[in-house]
Order: C-alpha cells, then sequence, then structure tokens
C-alpha cells in the first residue's frame, strides 16, 4: 500500500446498519443506524479519540474501518485506496497497516498458545520473520512494550492484566501498522496502569510513527493523548476539533453533557433526556 501522502484515514459518509427482525419469517422491520453518516480523517502520526456514551457507535466505526462490519454506503480509504476494492496481496498489505487492540485482552488472545506463538503468528504469516528469527524478534517486541524475554514461554493466563494489554500491543506491533485502533482499550486497566499504558503508547506513536483512532468514553484519557476529538451521539458526529478546542469550549449540547457528566466529589451528576441532545 504505497505511502504517498500524510492523509492515513479517509472516512466519507459512512453507514452501517444492522435489520430488526419480526415474525416467524424474520421479516426486517427497520433498521439501527450504528453510524449514520460519519465523515473522519486521521493523519499519518496523529491521535484522534472518538467519545460518546456506550451505543453510541464508536466500536461499530471501528469494526467498519477493519471491514468486520460492512457499510451500507460510503467509502474508507486508506493512503488513498478504496478498502472495499481491496482483494488478494492489497488486501493482506491493508490487513498489516491497520492493527487493533480491543478491551479485553484476555478474550483477545489465545489461551492454548504460548507469547510467543501469539507474537510471531502473524509475523510468520506475513513473510516478515523467519522460524529461525522468530524468538529474536519476538523478545524485541517484548522489549519494545517493557516485558522481559522469559515472558515468552508463559501462556497469557499467568500474566496480570496490564501485561496482557502490553502483550496484546506488542503482537499488533508486530506487522509494522501505521494505524492502531484502541477500543476501549485500557478501560479494564486500573488507574495506575492504565497511566503507564498510555504512556507506553505516546512513547511508541513517536519510535514508530503511528497513528491512533482511539475509542473511549474517559474524558481524562482524551485529556491525556488526544490531538483532535470525536464526539459521537447516535450514530453521528455532533462536533469535532482540536482537543483543547472540544474540551475547553464545547459547543454541541451533548458534548457539554459528556464533559459535566466526569464525576467531581461533591457535584450531583447532571441530568438529561434524549430531548435536549436531538436535533
Amino acid at each position: 500500500m504505497t505511502q504517498h501522502a500524510s492523509e492515513l484515514l479517509e472516512v466519507r459518509d459512512v453507514r452501517t446498519y444492522f435489520p430488526i427482525k419480526k415474525g416467524i419469517l424474520a421479516r426486517t422491520v427497520g433498521h439501527i443506524k450504528a453510524v449514520d453518516g460519519v465523515d473522519l480523517d486521521i493523519r499519518e502520526g496523529e491521535t484522534v479519540c472518538v467519545v460518546g456514551e456506550s451505543g453510541c457507535g464508536k466500536s461499530t466505526l471501528a469494526r467498519t474501518i477493519l471491514r468486520l462490519e460492512k457499510p451500507r454506503t460510503g467509502t474508507i480509504k486508506v493512503f488513498g485506496k478504496d478498502i472495499s476494492t481491496l482483494s488478494g496481496a492489497e488486501l493482506k498489505e491493508y490487513r498489516r497497516t491497520v492493527q487493533v487492540v480491543f478491551q479485553d485482552p484476555m478474550a483477545s488472545l489465545n489461551p492454548r498458545m504460548t507469547i510467543l506463538e501469539t507474537l510471531t503468528e502473524g509475523a510468520l504469516a506475513h513473510g516478515l520473520v523467519t522460524h529461525a528469527d522468530a524468538r529474536k524478534f519476538a523478545a524485541g517486541l517484548l522489549k519494545e512494550v517493557d516485558l522481559e524475554e522469559h515472558f515468552l514461554d508463559r501462556y497469557p493466563h499467568e500474566f496480570s492484566g496490564g501485561q496482557r494489554q502490553r502483550i496484546c500491543i506488542a503482537r499488533a506491533l508486530a506487522l509494522q501498522p501505521k494505524l492502531l485502533i484502541c477500543d476501549e482499550a485500557v478501560t479494564a486497566l486500573d488507574v495506575v496502569v492504565r497511566a503507564k499504558v498510555l504512556d507506553l503508547l505516546q512513547h511508541l506513536r513517536k519510535t514508530r510513527s503511528l497513528a491512533y483512532l482511539f475509542i473511549t468514553h474517559d474524558i481524562g484519557v482524551v485529556r491525556r493523548i488526544a490531538s483532535r476529538v470525536v464526539v459521537m451521539y447516535k450514530g453521528k458526529i455532533v462536533e469535532t476539533g482540536s482537543a483543547k478546542d472540544v474540551l475547553d469550549n464545547p459547543q454541541a449540547p451533548y458534548t457539554k453533557y459528556l464533559l459535566q457528566s466526569v464525576p467531581v466529589i461533591g457535584k450531583p451528576l447532571p441530568e438529561a433526556t434524549d430531548r435536549d441532545f436531538d436535533a
């Protein structure tokens, strides 16, 4: 996939709907509009945070970009190429270019595979490493995420949640991606471990020239790492801009509500209904 522009990802008018079926014949009577006309750009080396409440379409957007869901309409381009048209060698290269780290590391790792096997499976399949060099390659990946080489012969259940998530990050790095999609990647971690993993991701962004699409509902995470912020509500983008502009001077009513909902000791949470945000 030729890298000829600073614009890494271009999403235009993407709509991903899921059918609602009823009756004995399971007729389609409507659709859930999980992603409803989304436009999004990510440049090389940029961290874009997509925020919003659970069910707003953040993860479906990520899965659509990964080609795990098929959009009803719209285009998704990576380095100028429409991913819906890719097949064969080009699709295989796209799988390398865009990698993902999911929320639950234990569910993401095969419990029957050692860490060595986990870290080298993809690289071997893509011809990035030989069997003779696999252990050295995997040890280098662990070092990048601050883990030790002797972990290679262990299994996922032998690690803490934070260590498992570092292993998932290392596995994603194995294919030398340019865009890393992090879908609530630090939500399941405690506060101290979360901060360390976020620092690690920031470091990798610089050393690896990575771009991030970071899916989260945690405003604290957004303040820490975001270059730009995209706010989603009911499948639509209701506000976007630099992290400073959106967090310090929100314009959309829903964005204001999200920021007011961040817990503060002694301050009651705001009450609102969908009518307060719908146009």
